[in-house]
């Protein structure tokens, strides 16, 4: 089992499930938002929503904590959406500039993060395609903005909503998809021990 693996990929359905709704809300939020919509209102709920992607990674952490598994990533994950959140919440009033540059990052390593996991950690191949084709779209967000000579931070925004979409469905199906998963693996070791009880008792 690799690092990421280890640390990220086996958290509980329910976390990814989460996520996943909480993305698609925001993605949907953003994208048909009304044009005349207050931009710091906007930026404001993009604030409230990592700092919730960053509550959940903290419940995340006390799930892993009390398996004693590894949990030092999932701790680094919450931080930086605690942390991006904040920066955006409490400087509402700085230039477009800011706002851009934050997101754009902050969706840029998203990105990078995701490819990373569906390439060393995922093992379903349609999982695997899920993480990469999501973690691809934040990456190329990212670049993009970085490189733009001149966009809006409204139409930004409504980019980064794009992509919560993409994050909010991988999320969603990567989360029924372990969870169908792990009831079958409990299924099958069910079923297992039930044989291996009645060989145990043929053999008596």
């Amino acid at each position: 089992m690799s690092l990421i693996k280890s640390k990220y990929i086996d958290s509980h359905w329910l976390i990814f499930f989460v996520q996943g709704l909480a993305g698609l809300a925001l993605g949907a939020f953003t994208l048909f938002a009304h044009p005349t919509i207050n931009l710091s209102y906007l930026l404001s709920i993009v604030g409230t929503f990592l700092l919730f992607l960053g509550i959940v990674e903290i419940f995340n952490v006390l799930n892993r904590e009390r398996r004693q598994s590894t949990w030092v990533l999932n701790i680094v994950i919450a931080i930086v959406d605690v942390a991006v959140a904040m920066a955006l919440l409490l400087t509402l009033d700085q230039p477009a500039i800011w706002h851009l540059s934050l997101l754009a990052g902050y969706t840029l390593a998203r990105g990078l993060f995701e490819v990373l996991v569906g390439i060393r950690s995922v093992d379903d191949r349609t999982d695997r395609f899920i993480w990469v084709l999501c973690g691809i779209c934040g990456v190329i967000m990212g670049f993009v903005v970085f490189n733009a000579g001149a966009i809006s931070t409204l139409a930004f925004v409504r980019f980064f909503g794009a992509y919560m979409m993409v994050f909010g469905l991988s999320n969603l199906i990567y989360s029924v998809h372990n969870r169908d998963q792990k009831l079958e693996n409990i299924a099958e070791r069910a079923s297992n021990a039930k044989k291996s009880h009645k060989k145990k008792g043929a053999k008596k």
